[in-house]
């Protein structure tokens, strides 16, 4: 009898091989499309060896993902929630890394550190974060709701929010995505902290949606690929390509798993730089 971790080992190998595998050619293919990181005038002086890396490697990290997310979908075919709601998951992650790389190749043909603008890239979050409320208000199914899960000594309590869930969860998908993305500044930092969170929904989510926890293993995998060109020196950089399609598609797993609050007690250190980024902006400006 097939163990039932087989799958999610499986899942990981491949998007490893997928993303670890054609690296070194993404990164000279990057580097011929002038796809190159541009570091901002206000960085710190340590950042501006990072100029001129090859970004965008977020691509590969997408790609390894739906390969294994649609493969197993085609495959397992689940048809009950939470695991049938995994496309929509595959589809906000898809959505998101679009945004991102529109906003990395603005700011490369712009030759600065400058993409979408910040009321641009929101409104584009929003609107797609609110698609994905409406579409799990419109197909929830047993074993989804609007009720929030807190581990506590004495028990899991759990509490249903109603329709105030709906705006808790556009602000996770939007702030989690946008925490990510201001985590990716340091060589191997926003890939390697991901991946542990990405193990962690994957831990908490396997004995309900193991759908959703072979999406969670499989982008630890591609996320560990990604490490081998990722880590200091970074050979290359994901970008907004990949940190907000990240993040994304991490909360949205979480969502419909039914792990929010795992998944924001996993990534304080991405809410923390968040929060960072936000006080400065509001001393600053």
């Amino acid at each position: 009898m097939t163990s039932p971790l087989t799958p999610l080992l499986l899942g990981f190998l491949v998007a490893f091989l997928l993303c670890a595998l054609p690296g070194k050619w993404a990164i000279g293919a990057l580097r011929k499309l002038g796809a190159k990181q541009n570091v901002s005038l206000d960085a710190p002086a340590a950042h501006s060896a990072k100029q001129g890396t090859p970004t965008m490697g977020g691509l590969l990290i997408l790609f390894s993902v739906m390969v294994c997310g649609w493969g197993y979908l085609l495959i397992s075919r689940p048809a009950q929630a939470p695991d049938s709601h995994l496309f929509a998951v595959l589809l906000m992650m898809l959505f998101f890394g679009g945004i991102g790389f529109l906003d990395d190749y603005l700011s490369i043909k712009r030759g600065k550190n400058l993409g979408l603008r910040a009321r641009e890239k929101m409104l584009a979050q929003l609107l797609l974060a609110v698609l994905f409320c409406v579409y799990l208000a419109k197909t929830s199914q047993p074993g989804w709701t609007t009720a929030l899960s807190f581990a506590l000594p004495g028990g899991e309590k759990i509490v249903d929010i109603g329709v105030f869930y709906y705006l808790f969860l556009v602000l996770l998908i939007v702030g989690f995505s946008n925490a990510t993305n201001f985590t990716d500044g340091v060589d191997g930092l926003s890939s390697g902290v991901i991946l542990l969170i990405a193990l962690t929904i994957a831990v908490v989510t396997f004995a309900l949606a193991p759908g959703i926890a072979f999406f969670c293993v499989a982008l630890a995998g591609a996320l560990t690929g990604f490490l081998w060109w990722n880590a200091h020196p970074a050979k290359m950089f994901m970008g907004d390509t990949g940190s907000l399609a990240l993040g994304a598609g991490l909360a949205c797993a979480a969502a419909v798993g039914k792990r929010e609050i795992p998944l924001i007690i996993a990534s304080l250190v991405c809410w923390a730089e968040l929060l960072s980024v936000i006080l400065q902006v509001a001393v600053f400006q």
